[in-house]
């Protein structure tokens, strides 16, 4: 039998939008309630009464994102895109949107109104919500071969379309870090590793505030995979969510495993499962998501067919 040849923008999309999907159904149902009827499979309705394989704004974010991938990537074309979705449906599962978290509003109005791109996201610490690190994703594959300040400079600017906070920065840019040694070919825990080991003198080098990064020292300086399952937090702030996903990502062995695990935390289960998702699917690859869940997902076809415009625009 052929196989298909390795694709790791195949594994990021679906990896997301399966995490994101599996999640939608049962987002804000508290952890005891989901402990008592857990999400075994690919279910549908719940929370929005979509169908099975619905994929919510995570998704479609990520594949914006994506699409500005596809041509001479610019913040404005990126802008547009998340201007389209909100006011034509654009990258929606069922041409409809149905789920967007109020600072992203916020922002894509400033958006729509004119504001530059860099300027438009919430600047204030009560703006880090998850909204920039659960659509972050495909910048992996712009900035993996460049110097580590290039990196952090666009993964800055790129957050900062909807969340410019430096908290929500170098939650994105750990996030993309850890993603860029996986693509690598690092194991999880080396890849967890060498982040506590190259992160903190370099955060210290930007002159970023230290309190700030101390906000990701049970990262940085702790065995978070240590961490019972209560001490785990699955809320839409981001440090939350990330913690949530390296933690689901370094305590199972698969792909189904450890998107399950995500949503089975409860609350903000769509992008825990959305966040995760993008790791595992990169860590173990297409071919190990459940070919069920495959087949159900919303726009499955159209979703390849990006992966295969990244593939060739960014080789």
């Amino acid at each position: 039998m052929q196989t298909e040849p390795p694709n790791p923008y195949k594994d990021v999309l679906f990896g997301v939008a399966i995490g994101d999907a599996l999640g939608v159904p049962v987002e804000f149902k508290s952890r005891d309630a989901i402990w008592r009827t857990p999400v075994l499979d690919m279910m549908g309705y719940g929370t929005y009464n979509q169908p099975p394989g619905t994929f919510s704004d995570d998704s479609t974010m990520t594949f914006c994102l994506a699409e500005a991938l596809t041509g001479d990537f610019t913040l404005d074309r990126v802008a547009q895109y998340f201007v389209d979705w909100v006011q034509r449906n654009y990258w929606t599962a069922h041409n409809e949107v149905f789920d967007i978290g109020i600072a992203t509003r916020q922002a894509i109005d400033r958006l729509a109104n004119g504001v530059q791109p860099e300027l438009a996201g919430g600047m204030s610490v009560d703006s880090n919500g998850n909204g920039s690190l659960m659509r972050i994703l495909p910048l992996l594959f712009y900035i993996a071969e460049m110097p580590a300040e290039a990196r952090f400079r666009l993964t800055k600017q790129v957050s900062s379309i909807t969340h410019a906070h430096i908290r929500s920065v170098i939650a994105c840019f750990y996030y993309l870090e850890y993603a860029r040694l996986l693509l690598k070919g690092n194991d999880r825990f080396t890849a967890y590793r060498t982040l506590q080991t190259a992160l903190p003198p370099f955060f210290q080098s930007l002159s970023i505030n230290p309190k700030e990064i101390a906000m990701l020292d049970r990262l940085l300086k702790g065995d978070i995979e240590q961490q019972p399952e209560t001490d785990i937090f699955s809320s839409g702030y981001v440090i939350h969510t990330l913690e949530a996903s390296i933690w689901c990502l370094l305590t199972t062995t698969s792909y189904r495993e450890a998107t399950l695990k995500a949503v089975n935390l409860g609350f903000d289960t769509d992008t825990t499962g959305a966040v995760t998702g993008g790791l595992a699917g990169l860590l173990y690859g297409f071919a190990t998501i459940p070919p069920e869940w495959v087949a159900q997902l919303a726009r499955k076809n159209d979703i390849d067919e990006l992966a295969d415009r990244m593939q060739a625009r960014l080789g």
